[in-house]
Parts: structure tokens; sequence; C-alpha cells
């Protein structure tokens, strides 16, 4: 079922980087084919196999031979790590209840992917993924909330009371997107951008609360472990800008799977 899973992310990886590139440039990803960036020929449907094709062209276009960039091939194998990530830590096939979950997850992941890929090469959050994300994941809170009304069911490590996914939510993304809304006025966008808010917000809704908390805590360690190698390898200095919805997407990926497993290390590790 996991190896079900991981192909099926590197489909949807396939397309996430067609719909990054399209985003960008203002163009349909529904209506065309997919097509070199350099050349703009139509790639052919044997050479559009996720990740294999990458290796078999050599790293290059069939046509023009100029070079591929290894976002392809990186975000493909991400997106089939995640969707394999979600189906083992939230699919029960013996569970009718928790398809929904999983169809869920995979769409959140879908749309932090695309906000990760976009913002590390653009430093902007692309609108057109975060709202729907948003409303993908109010309507799918309110859908658990309802269901749990006649019975529990397993949602983000836990068994689900009625109000629970709703309410913890919007109190998660209120304060987060408060905290960030500080920091981008106090600063006057210099340390922070107001996409990053917007992005908190759709944090919160995913994770909830408490559970936010160790997404953003995990956000700004990573991010500032990542700025002093760059500044240590000299590629980047104190002021320069980095993005950081990345860190966000990472901070909350990790806790959606993991964050019991982190709770747990950490109240052992203190109590010993």
């Amino acid at each position: 079922m996991l190896i079900i899973f991981f192909i099926l992310g590197l489909l949807i990886g396939s397309f996430l980087n067609v719909l990054v590139y399209r985003l960008n440039v203002a163009e349909s990803f529904l209506l065309e084919r997919s097509h070199c960036p350099h050349c703009k020929k139509k790639i052919r449907w044997y050479d559009n196999i996720p990740v294999i094709s990458f290796v078999i062209l050599g790293f290059r276009c069939r046509d023009c031979k100029k070079k591929i960039s290894w976002q392809y091939p990186l975000v493909e194998i991400a997106t089939g790590l995640v969707f394999a990530g979600v189906a083992y830590n939230f699919l029960n096939p013996a569970d009718t209840q928790s398809w929904p979950v999983v169809i869920y997850y995979l769409g959140i992941s879908s749309a932090l992917i695309v906000i990760f890929v976009y913002d590390f090469l653009y430093m902007e959050i692309p609108s057109l993924v975060l709202w729907p994300a948003i409303f993908w994941t109010i309507a799918f809170n309110l859908y658990f909330d309802l269901s749990a009304n006649a019975s529990l069911i397993s949602f983000r490590n836990v068994d689900l009371l009625a109000g629970t996914a709703t309410y913890s939510g919007i109190l998660a993304a209120f304060l987060g997107f408060l905290f960030f809304f500080g920091i981008v006025a106090i600063s006057k966008e210099k340390w922070m951008g107001m996409g990053d808010a917007y992005v908190a917000i759709l944090m919160g809704l995913v994770l909830g609360w408490p559970e936010m908390l160790l997404a953003l805590f995990l956000a700004f360690s990573i991010g500032a472990i990542y700025g002093i190698m760059l500044i240590a390898l000299k590629k980047k200095k104190m002021k320069s800008q980095i993005p950081f919805a990345p860190f966000l997407v990472i901070g909350t990926i990790i806790s959606i799977f993991f964050y019991v497993q982190i709770i747990d290390w950490y109240l052992n590790f203190l109590l010993n």
C-alpha cells in the first residue's frame, strides 16, 4: 500500500512542478501539455515519467539539450515520500472513516509542497494555492467535527471530540497570524513578509492548538541553522533575505507526522 501511495505521490509531484512553473509565468496548467521551459517543445509522454525520464535523458531536454532543473525529481520524490507518510500514519484500509482523513492530508500536503517550492524559487506566496488550501482545511475540519458527533475518529494522532478541529484550528490560526503580523508591522516587512502571516493561518488550521507551537519552533530553528550555514559558506550576508515559508512548511509536515513522538521524547528527556 505504501508503494502505491509513493507512486501516486511521484505522479502528483510531477503535476505540482508544472503548477509551480505555470503559476509563475501565468499559463494554464489544465489545458496545455507540458513543454520544455527553454525551447518550448512539447514533452513526449515517455519523457514525462517521474524521476525515470530525468535519469534516462541525462538530466537534459531531448530537443534543445538544455539542463533540466533538479527541482523536478526532488519535488517528485519528496511528494512520494510525503504521500507514503500520509498512508502510513492515517490509512486503515479496513476503516472507511480513515479515507477522508487521508484525502484531506494528501490535498493539504500537495498545497504545502507548492507553497514551499514557489516561495523558495520566487520569494512569494502563491495566493491561488494558499487560499483554496485554507478553505479546504476549514471544510474538512467542519466535516471531522460533524462526524465526531456520531462517533470518535482518529485525527491528528488523537481521538477527535466534537468541535475540536474547528475551534482548535481557528485559535491557532488567529494566534499565529497575530504573531507574524506583529513581526511584519514592527520590521516593516524587513524581517518577515505578509505572505508568511497568511501561511501561519493555514498552519494553524491544519495543526490546531497547541500543535502549532512545535511547528513554529521547528521552523525558526531550521531556518536559523540554514541561514547560519549560508552565511558561513558566504552565499548570504547578515542582511540578506531568505524565504521563510519553506521552513514553515517543513515544521508543519514534521508536526503532522511526528508531533506525538517528539513531545513524548521531550517529556521523557525532561523527566530523566
